[in-house]
Order: structure tokens, then sequence, then C-alpha cells
């Protein structure tokens, strides 16, 4: 990837980097080879080079079904669900240092071992480092927002990034997505609607969203948007099967 390009990709985040405390960083020393896996780096720190390949099962140690969350923050739902499902191997892409720690620190103590985390941008990275039809479930949990109109360009949840998790995921396969922001909601349900490989899995009788996920916790983030009075969408879109 020229420079060039890299300046102009649109971006769908904005990469919080701050001081980790004393403690927690020498806690995140302890753990960190346990679970972050180095990638070799594309012209952004926060890129893969192109043509690089995830060996998934060599940094599990396993075959396993694996699960995919873009943005975990400090990792609260990753760990509850990966420490009562150690069926399933889970890779996380996160850009925010702290949360990665606060992740893997959590992680290890509470003896969950089947998570893997890239500090990653996940859209330029999930297609380089993984296969077509490799990820059971993508989770898009409450990602950024951006609530300015003139930023709604670079929401994660959109055309060019679903046809990126269709070729992802695996035949029946579940991207699974939620917001509290309700125009992002509404782009969210816009966007699964039309796109062709998709379909969203909804309660008979009903039309647009999802039932809550009965995995999902609710996390110091959800709380806080309960707190000032915000609502909770959900949306589960099923990999069609190819070739209909």
């Amino acid at each position: 990837m020229s420079e060039e390009v890299f300046m102009a990709r649109t971006k769908s985040f904005t990469r919080r980097i701050r001081d980790m405390n004393p403690s927690l960083e020498r806690q995140f020393a302890a753990v960190r080879d346990d679970y972050v896996i180095d990638v070799p780096r594309g012209v952004g720190e926060t890129t893969v080079a192109d043509g690089y390949r995830l060996d998934v099962e060599g940094v599990f140690g396993r075959c396993a079904p694996l699960f995919v969350e873009i943005g975990p923050g400090r990792g609260e739902q990753v760990v509850d669900f990966a420490s009562r499902h150690p069926e399933v191997n889970f890779l996380a892409f996160e850009v925010w240092t702290p949360g990665i720690a606060r992740l893997t620190v959590t992680a290890a103590e509470r003896g969950v071992t089947n998570i893997r985390v890239i500090e990653a941008d996940a859209q330029q990275a999930l297609p380089i480092l993984l296969g077509p039809a490799s990820v059971r479930e993508v989770w898009t949990f409450f990602p950024d927002p951006w609530r300015k109109a003139r930023h709604h360009k670079r929401r994660i949840v959109s055309l060019p990034f679903a046809k990126v998790v269709a070729d992802l995921l695996e035949d029946g396969g579940v991207w699974r997505m939620a917001t509290d922001w309700e125009n992002y909601a509404e782009q969210m349900l816009e966007v699964m609607t039309a796109a062709p490989d998709f379909q969203i899995a909804v309660e008979d009788g009903a039309t647009t969203f999802s039932p809550r996920f009965e995995g999902r916790v609710e996390t110091h983030f959800e709380q806080r948007g309960k707190e000032a009075g915000r609502e909770t969408w959900d949306i589960a879109a099923v990999r069609l099967p190819r070739g209909l």
C-alpha cells in the first residue's frame, strides 16, 4: 500500500493514544505475548502488510470455529463469551492500546486462553489476514457512530464492508451488530437489507431489527447509553449460501 493510498483511505476510527497507568502497564507486559499477535505492518502503524495471511490454526494451536470481534474496547464482551465457549477461537481487532491491555489482563485473570488480539484497522486487515469462508461469526458491537452527518461515510457498517464480511463468513455464518444511536441503527438496517449476500434474522412477525443476541453482555458502554436515555438496536445478518 502506497503512502498516498494510506492517507486517502477513509478510516472508521480515530486512534486514541493514552498512557497506561504503571500498574496496568506491568500487568500487560506480563501477559501480552500470550494474547497479542504481532503482524508485519504496511505503511501505517495500524495496517497489515499486503500479502500476509494469518496462520489461524498456528496462533491458536488448534483448529476450531473462528469468531471475530471488531472494536472490543476493554474486552468485556469477548472475555465473557470466550470464557463460556472454550470450544471457539476468538480473534479481536482493536486500535486502542489501553483497551487491549485491559482485555488481555482480564482474560489472563479469568484463565481464558482462546482469545488472540491484533492491533490493527479491521477494515484494512481482515481481507488480507483471513481467507474466504474462514469465519463463523463477526461482531461489531457499538462501533463509533460518527455522529456528524459529514462523518457518516466513516461508519464501518457499509455496503463495501458488507462485501468483505460476506467473503470471510462461511455459509450460514452471522454478522452481529448493535448500536445505541438511532440513525446508525437505521443505516445498519438499510445496508444489511440491501446487501445481497445476507438475510436479517428476525423474530416471527417482525420485519426490521433482530432480537437482542442472548450472548451479548451489557458492557459499561451500553450502560452509559442507557443512563443517557438511549435505546439499543441489534441486527443479526446471516450469510446466505454461495452460488444461489
